[in-house]
């Protein structure tokens, strides 16, 4: 049931083989970027807060070469389909849908001046799409990678993330904070990205510990963060500091949202709740793994999960059933803690174990919920990852 990571290096070779096969080009760029999971601090990176990703050991790679024109040939390995691009245009939002992450990219590089030559690329990716694992935030950092290759520069890994951010906003319409850019553009091996939201200044927390592994399960319940479920909650944050008077949700505290709840109405009340604490569980969760404190930070996650389902309602049935048989199986079983990952409304949990126990919690994971709900679930183990970078 515990799915084996595909090797990058393998991906490198299939996706220049794509590009030979569907372009008839040979690949002299290769980018790769990792997606993420955010082990706990979800849905308040938009609110100043702090959040605690790492990149995970799945990559979209994208293999390309210049091609003499003007003009981008992008195709992937789930579409026959060619995108063209005429890149002596500032780029707009377009058809297909799934070009409109890379034109963003390409426009954040066009606003600063720069001239983008013609290219051929193939998209290969080892991310489940919709799962809660940024894979578009991992599209947007290998396209970024990618035209740092092609014109031989360098961002700064920052700005990088922010340029991949507002591609997001702007040409796929999801308000996403900068959680997700930030871990595939800054993560490293054996290293989560605890990221201060309201400086943007990421720090990268040591998560060395062998005996330590996550697992990570794709419900196979599939999000579109674009459908409006993920705008409205952050509107709902917004309602909310704007009733409470305050700056920032830093200044913000569980009193206050208290002192105010009627004022606030439901369900800001409720949303506002969730951020506030969150902020104060990533925090404590950051200080307690710092000194392998896995009984402080076991008791975080399921707060943050039952926080995510009933004051954020970002949760759902498959989900919350995932992360109840993980529970079940417990720490005796090897489990330190386990919750909902990502934007939700589907996508996956993640989950500490103990690593000698990994294989097994995951069997009993995969089974107990194909029983439970009839689906075929995708599990496998992630340690921190390299992020953004090219190939060769």
């Amino acid at each position: 049931m515990l799915q084996i990571n595909p090797d990058l290096s393998d991906l490198v070779t299939d996706a220049a083989a794509g590009l030979t096969g569907r372009l008839q080009t040979k690949a002299t760029i290769t980018a790769a970027a990792p997606g993420r999971v955010n082990l706990i601090g979800e849905h308040i990176d938009y609110c100043d807060g702090f959040v605690m990703p790492f990149a995970i050991d799945r990559y979209i790679v994208i293999a390309g070469c210049a091609n003499g024109t003007t003009n981008a040939r992008i195709t992937s390995a789930i579409s026959e389909e060619i995108a063209t691009l005429d890149l002596t245009q500032p780029q707009e939002i377009s058809e297909p849908k799934w070009a409109n992450y890379l034109r963003g990219v390409i426009r954040g590089f066009q606003d600063r001046g720069h001239h983008i030559p013609g290219f051929d690329a193939y998209i290969l990716s080892s991310i489940p799409g919709g799962a809660g694992l940024s894979s578009s935030a991992a599209l947007e950092c290998a396209t970024a990678t990618f035209l740092e290759g092609l014109l031989d520069t360098v961002l700064d890994t920052k700005e990088k993330a922010l340029l991949c951010q507002k591609a997001e906003h702007d040409f796929a319409h999801v308000p996403c904070g900068i959680m997700d850019q930030f871990a595939s553009a800054f993560g490293k091996p054996n290293r989560l990205v605890l990221i201060d939201c309201q400086t943007g200044e990421p720090e990268l927390v040591p998560f060395e510990n062998p005996d330590l592994t996550v697992l990570i399960s794709n419900t196979m319940v599939h999000h579109e963060l674009s459908d409006g479920g993920y705008a409205a909650r952050r509107k709902h944050t917004e309602d909310g500091l704007a009733v409470l008077g305050k700056a920032s949700w830093r200044d913000v505290s569980a009193a206050d949202v208290q002192g105010n709840w009627e004022k606030l109405g439901d369900p800001v009340n409720r949303r506002s709740r969730h951020v506030v604490g969150e902020i104060s569980r990533t925090i404590s969760a950051a200080a307690a793994l710092a000194r392998n404190d896995f009984e402080t930070l076991g008791p975080l996650m399921a707060a943050s999960h039952d926080s995510l389902r009933d004051d954020f309602e970002v949760s759902c049935k498959e989900l919350d059933i995932m992360v109840e048989i993980a529970r079940k199986i417990g720490r005796n079983g090897g489990v330190i803690g386990t919750r909902m990952t990502g934007g939700g409304f589907g996508g996956s949990t993640v989950t500490l174990c103990e690593s000698r126990k990994a294989s097994e919690i995951a069997a009993a994971l995969g089974a107990e919920y194909e029983k439970a709900t009839r689906i075929k679930p995708q599990i496998f183990a992630s340690r921190p990852s390299q992020g953004a970078h090219l190939v060769g």
